[in-house]
């Protein structure tokens, strides 16, 4: 297993769109474990294909506080969403960055797992966000997106410093 690098806000690779996933194969298992292993030492509870520079249609979340229920969501679709939850996001893209989001509160969701078995799963609160998060990723969209342009600009502004005083 790797650590990916993880890119970052305002990086014009994370506005592409994710392909879909036409074939499971260990090529593509071996990627999810090397995923799942840069999410957990980032530390984070998903991360989308999009943000490690691979462009296709797949994401890795644990929201369990010991790592203990790693999901794998291949080619996922929200089916259904109910009611209304806001959330303070972060996201290993835009680190140190945290913003409330208004997302669905709950989720009817079916995607491929590890071995492209298909399956379907309703989620609620942090797993129910996590998804939508995630799945924003997969469609080149960020939680910024969500904010004001000038909360955007400062949020830009702010990565930008944390680069220059890390460079120095």
């Amino acid at each position: 297993m790797a650590l990916l690098e993880i890119i970052e806000f305002p990086d014009p690779r994370l506005r592409n769109k994710a392909a879909t996933i036409e074939r499971v194969d260990d090529e593509l298992r071996a990627l999810i474990d090397d995923m799942f292993e840069t999410m957990y030492d980032a530390p984070g509870i998903g991360l989308a294909a999009t943000q490690v520079n691979v462009h296709r249609r797949f994401m890795v979340i644990d929201v369990s506080e010991d790592k203990s229920e790693p999901r794998v969501f291949i080619n996922p679709e929200i089916l259904t969403r109910e009611g209304k939850q806001v959330c303070q996001e972060g996201c290993l893209s835009v680190p140190g960055i945290y913003a409330d989001v208004t997302r669905a509160e709950r989720i009817r969701v079916r995607a491929q797992d590890r071995n492209g078995e298909a399956y379907e799963i309703d989620a609620d609160g942090l797993l129910a966000v996590c998804i939508q998060h995630e799945m924003d990723h997969l469609d080149g969209k960020l939680f910024v997106d969500y904010l004001s342009p000038l909360k955007r600009q400062m949020v830009k502004k702010k990565l930008d410093k944390q680069r220059r005083v890390a460079a120095a």
